[in-house]
């Protein structure tokens, strides 16, 4: 008999690792580095078959982990996955396993600071080539295109400046001449956008962000189809970057309230930055769900909604940026984002400060942009506290 077919809310909360023989409601939690066999035979085969589906050492599978896993699979529309420590992690094994001497990457610009110095400082170590194209201008992604382009890597929406593009329409260019599409899906989650419909090849997130959403673990993970999954677990097991069990339990966790909440911070989100435009202090104000941002037509095409982030740029520059900051009262001051609690930001002093002033420019970062990973306070109290934070400029 076909098993039902859930809806993603009910997925994310209905899928679990099979029950043991104490028939616990809640999948619990396997703390443990090692599994046991009945028998030396049964341990050989064990190591002789590679599987994913054999649970042998931690670094190498562990059914907490493998239930989150399954769960962001489900929810993207994967067939497998990985899951790693650190979104850093899920990106550094996708470049290392799929990428080799001689190879070239293409990557949007606008891409996050670490993935920056990974493309730029450590693959030409390994003979690993890299050129970026601007994603508010898509024309520039095929002249980028060499023939020894292996992949394409981006992220929609973009960090820090929310930059949009069309999957659909990569896509197509990547199947043309048998590129590797890859989509960092961590602003958006599989609660607002599903990259592999429109044609993406592997999708990764850091589950440190939105996927977890109260700021306690870190965590990635990266899904896409089996055969590619495959050679991503091989590496993964041999090179040691295994997701904690524990962390594994607590994403999987978050994942039965991730739809609820996406959908809180984007509704914040949006009446926040309708608040903000026109603000006498800021230049502009960017979501992907106002008609004023340059890719709002693709934005709605391919997102549920406009997500959590809203950014905008204060006049003044570096010291209006850092001044802005300084006088918040509720908002917390850190280097993350995709929390309960709502946070901002200053990137061209933080997350992007080691980029020089033409790779600022490069990704659309200016000194005076402001990134709100938007919380699910009450809007009017996150509004009250932004705005009596400009009233200081």
């Amino acid at each position: 008999m076909a098993e039902p077919k859930f809806h993603p809310e009910t997925i994310a909360i209905r899928t679990q690792t099979q029950r043991t023989q104490e028939m616990e409601h809640s999948t619990p939690l396997f703390l443990t580095s090692s599994f046991v066999y009945h028998s030396a035979e049964e341990m050989a085969a064990a190591f002789a078959d590679d599987s994913l589906d054999i649970n042998i050492y931690s670094r190498f599978s562990n059914p907490t982990v493998d239930e989150f896993v399954k769960k962001i699979a489900l929810l993207e529309g994967a067939e497998n996955g990985i899951a790693t420590a650190t979104g850093m992690a899920a990106i550094f094994a996708t470049f290392m396993t799929f990428l080799q001497k001689g190879d070239h990457i293409v990557s949007a610009s606008a891409v996050f600071g670490s993935t920056h110095t990974l493309l730029t400082k450590y693959l030409p170590k390994w003979g690993i080539e890299s050129s970026y194209f601007d994603m508010t201008r898509p024309e520039t992604l095929e002249q980028q295109i060499k023939p020894n382009t292996r992949m394409l890597y981006l992220e929609t929406p973009s960090n820090p400046g929310l930059d949009i593009i069309d999957i659909e329409w990569v896509s197509q260019i990547c199947k043309a001449r048998n590129i590797l599409f890859v989509v960092d899906n961590c602003f958006a989650t599989p609660a607002v956008q599903q990259p592999i419909k429109f044609g993406a090849d592997i999708v990764l997130h850091s589950a440190t962000k939105f996927i977890d959403g109260q700021g306690r673990v870190l965590g990635g993970v990266v899904v896409g189809p089996k055969e590619l999954m495959y050679q991503m677990y091989l590496f993964v097991r041999n090179s040691g970057p295994a997701l904690s069990p524990f962390n594994a339990w607590i994403l999987s966790k978050s994942l039965e309230t991730l739809h609820l909440r996406m959908e809180k911070h984007a509704d914040n989100a949006l009446k926040l930055a309708k608040h903000l435009l026109g603000h006498p202090k800021l230049n502009w104000v960017k979501y992907p769900f106002l008609e004023s941002h340059p890719q709002y037509t693709t934005a709605k095409k391919q997102m549920r909604n406009g997500g959590g982030l809203v950014t905008f740029e204060v006049k003044g520059g570096l010291e209006a940026g850092s001044k802005f900051l300084n006088a918040l009262q509720m908002l917390s001051v850190t280097n993350n984002l995709g929390d309960s609690r709502t946070i901002a930001s200053h990137p061209a002093s933080t997350t992007h400060s080691k980029l020089s002033p033409e790779e600022k420019a490069a990704v659309g970062i200016t000194d005076g942009l402001i990134r709100i990973s938007v919380g699910l306070e009450h809007v009017e109290d996150i509004a009250v506290d932004i705005v009596q934070a400009l009233e200081h400029l």
